[in-house]
């Protein structure tokens, strides 16, 4: 089972009192990186609110939205302190007549602006408790989840489609290199009866030459050593308990290390035109698994 790391969720919960939206964003980190702004009556839970993130999404790039809104505007969230108002407004007044200046509007406004006339109430706490907001943060992290489990059954086709043509370019390899080797053994062959009209050759030293030659341009090794790291991909990406894409990226690094040596060894042109389509799939594997948990 394959999750992947980007994926999007929300929740709300409206009363009578008030309305509460939470989105979830996530995009691919290689640690958990969580990004929210939360309203002034929620700060006190940023701890919490972290914890619920980090256990229930695990790592990855994560951006919280808390849209939280009143609707008894009976008792408003804010309140105006009447009369510092009018002894700042009277102030003020007294001074734009002594300085000539003229406009109430202004006064009007420098006189709201000025400290604690306008007091501002955190009423959210008597309409929501921690509880209730943790009800619904946690149905937008399982409808996040929901996103993200679905976006890792595409990955899972795609990391299969890419498998199976890797596992292709390994069949034409086998079937090449039987020929291969025949045809090395012809062209050293065919050198050395050039090199033999010159100098005098030893055949059995050659024949030694020959053998080690070819013993390191063998590539059974790692053929079998491809095709183990092949079923294991599958066995990885099947598992029912959870895929880890750290665990797959270090499994590419193997299946590269494999390929990457039958390129060098091969000497072959036919064959180097498969470990070049080999390498081009591993690549989008490698991009793939970036988005896995």
């Amino acid at each position: 089972m394959i999750i992947s790391m980007t994926g999007f969720g929300s929740a709300e919960k409206i009363t009578e009192k008030y309305s509460l939206k939470i989105e979830i964003k996530t995009l691919n980190s290689r640690f958990f990186d969580p990004s929210y702004r939360l309203p002034n009556a929620f700060l006190k839970w940023e701890i919490e609110i972290k914890s619920l993130l980090e256990k229930g999404l695990g790592r990855g790039k994560i951006n919280l939205g808390i849209y939280f809104e009143h609707k008894n505007f009976e008792q408003l969230p804010v309140q105006i302190n009447q009369k510092l108002f009018y002894t700042y407004y009277k102030r003020l007044e007294q001074l734009s007549g002594e300085l000539g200046l003229k406009g109430k509007v202004a006064l009007f406004k420098m006189a709201m602006s000025m400290p604690n006339v306008v007091v501002h109430e955190e009423s959210a706490e008597e309409n929501i408790s921690f509880e209730v907001f943790k009800l619904v943060l946690l149905k937008g992290v399982a409808d996040c989840n929901r996103f993200r489990l679905q976006e890792g059954k595409n990955l899972q086709k795609a990391l299969v489609a890419s498998h199976k043509k890797i596992r292709y370019g390994l069949s034409e390899v086998e079937k090449l290199d039987p020929g291969r080797i025949e045809n090395l053994k012809n062209r050293i062959y065919h050198s050395l009866e050039e090199v033999k009209r010159r100098i005098q050759v030893d055949e059995n030293r050659f024949e030694q030459e020959l053998i080690y030659y070819i013993e390191k341009l063998d590539l059974t090794e790692e053929k079998i050593r491809l095709g183990s790291h092949l079923d294991y991909f599958i066995d990885v990406i099947s598992d029912d308990q959870g895929v880890s894409g750290k665990k797959l990226g270090f499994l590419c690094q193997e299946l590269g290390r494999e390929i990457n040596t039958i390129g060098s060894k091969a000497n072959d042109a036919d064959i180097q035109r498969s470990v070049v389509g080999m390498k081009e799939e591993l690549e989008k594997i490698k991009e793939q698994i970036l988005n896995i948990l």
